[in-house]
């Protein structure tokens, strides 16, 4: 079986522990959250500090826009998605957005923003919201595709996020187990239209924690029948596939986080998050030891492809893609 962890740590500079599990190998990935961060050159320091340990760590952040932002001392307040829509040069602007947002991850030395949100805005899911591009299928799409084109061509990799679609189902899974009780054939007519054309664009998705009753009765990161017969299957994907926080209450239908863990890779996820509880994290790394978990293949594919160093302000594409986004009454 392949899998690995990813997880996270409590403050701003590296303990004694966490120096420890970050060394095993079954541990691929850390990601940041606003406690860990100060300003950029600190999280410049902790990222540089990080990968003396472990080079070929995964590290990540949520970078969406709006109030999914995690750096903001030192940088760019970009807007919530769902504020680009009304604009009549969304398209371009979200490309300038996906781009920005990537130019200053990259620099402080992360590899990916988990983004973007490709979930539908059905004005029924406070958790998603204005964090989605719209609510019609094929608009989302193109937007969405715009700002991966930006991420791309910053050097980012793509994850689409929250597969296959949180915009229906009202609970937040990050307090409770969501339900989205529509059809297959529903589902795959609006809210995976997204997934399905950008499939090949993406290099890597996030599966929800939501329970589609009528598909399978397990949430969808747990669930062969969504990761491996229709993402794979029908969609083609060949990329990598995260699970969303293993740590939230919409996974604990299946048990503790060894057992999260466990169910997540059975299910085809290449790399489980455990999140804000580090003896849960624990727990799953002593339970992918146990199952001797293979390194997952592809993820060498979400590392950073460039590299913009502490001077990309001079840059005057730079200059050219604030001014855009100010114009537009974006960004202040």
């Amino acid at each position: 079986m392949q899998g690995s962890l990813m997880l996270d740590i409590d403050g701003t500079w590296l303990t004694a522990e966490d120096r420890a599990i970050l060394r095993h190998p079954e541990v691929a990935g850390l990601i940041l959250f606003a406690r860990n961060i100060e300003d950029p050159r600190q999280v410049r320091d902790l990222t540089a500090s990080i990968r003396a340990i472990r080079p070929d760590l995964l590290l990540a952040v949520d970078q969406e826009g709006g109030r999914v932002q995690r750096l903001r001392n030192g940088f760019v307040r970009l807007p919530a998605m769902r504020a680009l829509a009304d604009n009549p040069n969304a398209e371009e602007l979200a490309a300038l957005c996906g781009w920005v947002m990537a130019t200053e991850v990259l620099a402080v030395g992360l590899d990916l923003s988990f983004a973007p949100v490709l979930d539908l805005d059905h004005q029924r899911s406070a958790v998603v919201g204005t964090r989605s591009f719209e609510g019609d299928p094929l608009r989302a799409t193109a937007l969405a595709g715009a700002f991966i084109q930006g991420m791309n061509n910053a050097g980012m990799a793509a994850t689409g996020k929250h597969f296959p679609g949180h915009g229906w189902a009202e609970a937040d899974s990050h307090v409770a187990i969501p339900v989205d009780e529509r059809s297959l054939e529903q589902i795959r007519a609006v809210d995976l239209q997204p997934f399905a054309r950008l499939s090949q664009q993406l290099a890597a998705v996030m599966p929800a924690h939501v329970i589609y009753p009528q598909v399978d009765s397990q949430p969808a990161g747990f669930s062969r029948r969504w990761l491996q017969e229709i993402l794979r299957g029908e969609l083609g994907f060949k990329g990598v596939i995260f699970s969303d926080d293993l740590s939230m209450a919409g996974a604990h239908v299946v048990g503790d986080a060894a057992s999260r863990i466990e169910a997540a890779m059975v299910a085809g996820c290449d790399m489980g998050l455990v999140c804000n509880d580090r003896a849960s994290a624990e727990l799953a790394l002593s339970a992918l030891q146990r199952l001797k978990v293979a390194p997952p293949q592809g993820l060498s594919r979400m590392r950073r492809q460039a590299y913009p160093g502490i001077e990309y302000k001079q840059d005057p594409r730079w200059s050219q893609a604030i001014s855009r986004l100010r114009e537009a009454h974006l960004i202040v």
